[in-house]
């Protein structure tokens, strides 16, 4: 017989309460709140009554070690020798009712579980007024088991009460002592126990939890976090609960975590206070880590211990400060993002706070700057749902990328260059249009949709009123301000054969508008009611930004729905593209920001939309020659950055920072190089790209190089290529090539 990793014990319901007491089986009432109905605990004392069996517990040995702190109140005197790891809703159940304390619920809000008792009847109820008037219920079994109360007493003062609504025969005092009797009894009610031995891990415990109980409330390692908080570190543990009780409900006049985004749990502001603390979000390490183990060795230390607690401690400080709480919230606002119901991953939210906290404590980041990096990094994260598939893993990864990060511009140009390596090209021309060929009400990308109309100032759609607006929070009546609405209606799309609600609920098949402009649409068809509906505006220009945010294809009215929706999602894309946009330059390092930095500060950062390196300016560093496609690329990136919010080109530096110098180029000096460079701009940008260009050379690790500053520019730029003009603009760390379409589009929007 292979050896077991458990010992069977032997209980009864006395032993239990008794050790839960003194505090040898930890019991920690935040370690998950009640669940359980108040009619399911009365079950459970009927079944007991009865003598059925009610299930055996799941305890851990010495999972907390030797330390003589205990868990709860001053009364217990043991250190915890078993955690409850199954079976914590029935013995908090149990424990509640006999010891007349109160349990916290889900809200976390207090109530103590009243057990009315029928002795004649032999049945148990909820207490509620009606029970609580019948003098032929007990109506609360908790006193049967208080030390300071005598039985007798209680029989004596229940037929008192009972014989002022009818008479007792003797034959029902008989039941009524022998009920209420067989009732006090319930102390002596068996339980079978399998504790686990404590040379196991965690993760050992967990899997043996979801064997033998794959229902209930799944056991996880920010259980057995909060439970080790309750045996060393009980101030903090309450504190978390107190912050996620109060983030529940509006304070009157005062500062409290009540927000229009999260009601955040004590497990998910926990892992923010350890990603905080140790830069790690696979909470077993975590676990280890404050249990006093050396990951390396293996070895535990009470020492080491005590150190990792004051270390969680004081970023717990930070994770629950109201100002650092509020002001994060405020990066939320900035994406875009307007309340909890546009949130598809409280991951995301989360771990942007964990980021904002880092770049606030540690690196004392200015707040616009950090306030504008995250809300760039939330709305690039909930865009993609970086956090949805595997959190613990994504968010590990990039908590990895941050130890070795020693300035708050290296954080900046971190948390920049992720951005800029997921939301390529290809995610915006084929990704998310794919992304959007969905009927999900909760999409991250329909959502990241919503808060593109709201960075760009949108208009809901035929309406004056804007987007961000309608969507305030705040605001709660019968209907919402803005609803989404079917551009083909259900209806009408049922009568040339589209049923299914995958088809019918595309997202690309939705709008925002007012709750009115709805109704009144109801189910025409796209054709009868867009005109109408369209005639509202003020002129040509006023159609054509509606169209615009609203991804509208021309003469989408009259298309096919198949067609409609492949030419939509496209736009969609292109719209939430453009709203991320502005967010990335605030992101960036442009205009006035650009005057702080000095070279080191450039190439510390990193190429981006604001920043980008070239070796050479017209040589080819594999030929060795001359290659008119270098001077080209370099043009291509200067119009781009025009045409965009400005930026800075540096040649001589490769695209890895290091410094390549202007020596390749081979010119016989710094005026010849500024002369070719200026004829180059002028003959094939124009002479306005000169003007917004200022042109210096610095040295890097004793390489001289060539900076190019550029601001915004008042009118297209357009990049002269043999016969041709083509139109460039930047997106991420690249320069984008734009259609004729867009081009015109573009022009009409920027300049």
């Amino acid at each position: 017989m292979s050896k077991t990793v458990f010992n069977k014990v032997d209980y009864d319901l006395g032993s239990l309460i008794k050790a839960i007491g003194l505090g040898e089986i930890g019991l920690p009432d935040i370690q998950r709140p009640f669940v359980w109905k108040n009619a399911k605990v009365r079950d459970l004392f009927d079944s007991m009554y009865k003598g059925y069996p009610v299930g055996y517990f799941l305890f851990w040995q010495n999972a907390m070690g030797t330390d003589t702190h205990a868990i709860g109140t001053d009364s217990k005197q043991l250190p915890p020798k078993l955690v409850i790891v199954d079976g914590q809703q029935r013995l908090t159940s149990l424990y509640a009712v006999v010891r007349s304390i109160p349990v916290i619920r889900q809200n976390f809000e207090s109530e103590r579980i009243q057990i009315a008792f029928n002795p004649m009847e032999e049945k148990f109820e909820v207490i509620d007024a009606a029970i609580l008037r019948d003098k032929a219920f007990l109506p609360d079994i908790s006193m049967l088991w208080n030390d300071e109360t005598d039985v007798f007493e209680i029989l004596d003062k229940y037929l008192e009460g009972l014989s002022t609504t009818r008479d007792v025969s003797d034959e029902e005092e008989k039941k009524i002592k022998s009920s209420i009797t067989r009732l006090q009894n319930l102390m002596s009610f068996p339980f079978t126990a399998l504790e686990l031995m404590a040379d196991i891990d965690e993760e050992a415990v967990s899997d043996v939890f979801v064997r033998i109980n794959s229902k209930g409330t799944p056991l996880n390692q920010a259980d057995f976090i909060l439970t080790l908080m309750s045996v060393f570190w009980d101030e903090g543990r309450k504190a978390l609960e107190t912050f996620c009780r109060e983030s529940r409900k509006p304070s009157k006049g005062q500062a409290s975590p009540f927000n229009h985004f999260i009601e955040p749990s004590p497990d998910q502001m926990l892992r923010v206070g350890v990603s905080v603390a140790f830069k790690r979000a696979v909470l077993k390490y975590v676990y280890s880590i404050l249990r006093g183990k050396d990951l390396e060795t293996g070895i535990f230390s009470d020492e080491r211990r005590t150190e990792q607690f004051q270390k969680l401690e004081e970023a717990q400080r930070k994770s629950l400060d109201l100002q650092y709480w509020h002001d994060f919230l405020n990066c939320i606002r900035q994406a875009g993002f307007r309340s909890g119901k546009m949130i598809s991953s409280k991951n995301n939210l989360l771990f942007s706070y964990v980021l904002y906290l880092i770049g606030r404590t540690e690196y004392s980041i200015p707040e616009f700057k950090l306030r504008a990096i995250i809300s760039k990094w939330f709305f690039m994260s909930a865009v993609t749902g970086r956090f949805t598939g595997s959190p613990e893993s994504a968010m590990e990864f990039d908590l990895a990328g941050l130890r070795g990060v020693k300035t708050g511009d290296e954080f900046i140009a971190k948390l920049n260059s992720i951005c800029d390596v997921t939301l390529t090209n290809d995610y915006w021309s084929v990704t998310l249009p794919n992304d959007l060929a969905t009927s999900s009400s909760r999409s991250p990308s329909l959502f990241a949709y919503m808060a593109s109309l709201v960075l760009l100032d949108a208009n809901a759609l035929f309406s004056k009123l804007k987007i961000a607006d309608l969507l305030d929070p705040a605001t709660q009546a019968n209907r919402s301000a803005v609803e989404r609405h079917h551009l083909f209606p259900k209806s009408y799309l049922a009568k040339h054969g589209v049923l299914a609600p995958r088809d019918t609920n595309q997202i690309a098949n939705y709008a925002y508008l007012e709750w009115g402009d709805n109704s009144e649409i109801s189910d025409s068809a796209p054709s009868d009611y867009f005109p109408a509906m369209k005639a509202r505006m003020n002129g040509q220009q006023e159609v054509e930004q509606m169209m615009r945010y609203h991804a509208l294809p021309a003469n989408w009215e009259h298309m096919e729905y198949e067609d409609f929706l492949v030419q939509r999602r496209e736009l969609i894309a292109r719209v939430i593209a453009d709203g991320y946009a502005v967010l990335c330059s605030d992101a960036s390092v442009n205009g006035e920001d650009q005057k702080e930095l000095n070279l080191s500060d450039l190439i510390a950062i990193g190429e981006s939309d604001g920043i980008e390196f070239k070796s050479t300016l017209r040589t080819n560093m594999h030929t060795g020659k001359q290659d008119s496609r270098m001077e080209h690329a370099v043009l291509k990136t200067l119009a781009g950055f025009l045409n965009a919010k400005g930026g800075t080109l540096v040649v001589g530096v490769a695209d890895d920072g290091k410094a390549v110098g202007l020596k390749p180029d081979n010119f016989a000096s710094e005026d010849k190089l500024t002369l070719h460079l200026v004829n180059i701009i002028k003959s094939r940008l124009g002479i306005h790209a000169m003007t917004r260009l200022t042109i210096r050379f610095d040295d890097k690790d004793d390489a001289r190089v060539l900076v190019v500053k550029c601001d915004m520019a008042t009118t297209p730029v357009f990049l002269k290529d043999e016969n041709l003009e083509k139109f460039y603009i930047r997106t991420g760390p690249s320069s984008t090539e734009l259609s004729a379409s867009q081009v015109q589009e573009y022009i009409q929007q920027r300049f």
